[in-house]
């Protein structure tokens, strides 16, 4: 039963996290950087800050209490990841929600779901939860496959992608993702996947903060959310600089005031998005509470997202006008990737 509520966890974190960036479709006559950055004040700054607040006793306290050095390496994943994050969105502005989430969340499954245990297994004593321990259990086996097949899956979407770039032209792949650049897309969806990886890594180097939650008295299924406090202000550190540069660049500082914009609705829609965004993380630490933050919690996540953002994909026509060697080729990779959700289930029960 609570590997099935882990499962379950996942899944609602994947599909909020797959659905985040359809707000930000509603937004008109704002520039990118600016409904992003005003996501992002939601996405890593007001939202843990509640969400912490309303599950962890006292977990400011926890904060100032933990030592300095873990504090550090848990904010400079952050700001690592908010590299990942910030180009995971020029991702989806470049190749759309399909085949941006697949690519970006291929590398990121694998840098995130094989390097803790590896380096458990390196730099640690410890004997759970380690990439050798994985090898020589059979339910670690299950899990190592299930990822393998995850990847593989992710792999077959991006073949799709090519088949698209190849069969389609300009103007057609622009109908439903405007500023469709293939090439562009994957440089930024490399440096994503790879960078996004440290999301799960700082989870790790904050494991302490976690551990004084409990202490404290919160419920095991939020223990993470004191993390995500310290580990999400890297995050918005990254972001707030960049869409800063950004708005001092192309001069759009105005699109906060612009009363020629529908100024309302479009804050409104970018908080939703951001807001949106952080409820991945939230049921991520729930269902990570459940299985353990190891290659199971992450593969799932990753595999969640990726199911939903293609059939969100599909319903918004990205797909539109392909041939239907290419549409089975998406719909198999899809498919791949939910066997391999079933996969690291039965892996982590065993």
């Amino acid at each position: 039963m609570q590997v099935l509520f882990g499962v379950i966890y996942h899944f609602i974190g994947g599909f909020a996290s797959g659905s985040f960036y359809i707000p930000y479709k509603k937004v008109r006559d704002w520039s990118w950087e600016s409904y992003w950055i005003v996501g992002g004040l939601f996405s890593w700054l007001l939202a843990p800050f509640i969400a912490a607040y309303l599950t962890v006793p006292n977990f400011m306290d926890i904060i100032r209490n933990t030592d300095s050095t873990t504090l550090f390496w848990t904010y400079v994943l952050g700001v690592l990841w908010g590299i990942g994050g910030l180009t995971f969105g020029l991702t989806m502005r470049y190749l759309g929600m399909s085949l941006g989430m697949a690519i970006v969340l291929g590398f990121c499954s694998a840098f995130g779901a094989l390097i803790p245990p590896i380096y458990r297994d390196l730099f640690t004593n410890d004997t759970k939860g380690t990439f050798s321990g994985m090898l020589g259990s059979t339910g670690g086996q299950i899990v190592l496959l299930g990822v393998a097949v995850c990847l593989a899956g992710i792999y077959i979407c991006g073949k799709a992608g090519v088949m698209k770039e190849n069969e389609l032209s300009d103007a057609e792949k622009k109908e439903s993702v405007k500023e469709f650049d293939f090439w562009k897309g994957i440089i930024v969806a490399t440096i994503s996947g790879v960078l996004s990886a440290c999301f799960n890594f700082g989870i790790e180097a904050g494991k302490v903060m976690a551990e004084a939650a409990l202490v404290n008295g919160s419920n095991p299924l939020f223990q993470n959310n004191v993390i995500f406090v310290p580990l999400l202000w890297g995050g918005l550190t990254t972001n707030f600089i960049w869409c800063m540069i950004l708005n001092t660049r192309n001069r759009t500082f105005s699109d906060y005031t612009n009363a020629k914009a529908p100024l309302k609705t479009n804050y409104i829609f970018s908080a939703i998005a951001g807001t949106t965004w952080f409820l991945q993380f939230f049921f991520y630490g729930m269902g990570e509470s459940k299985l353990g933050n190891g290659a199971s919690s992450w593969i799932l996540h990753m595999a969640c997202i990726i199911i939903v953002s293609n059939v969100w994909g599909i319903y918004f026509k990205e797909w539109k006008g392909v041939s239907s060697t290419t549409y089975r080729t998406i719909i198999l990779g899809i498919a791949t990737v939910i066997l391999s959700v079933f996969i690291v289930g039965i892996g982590n029960y065993w």
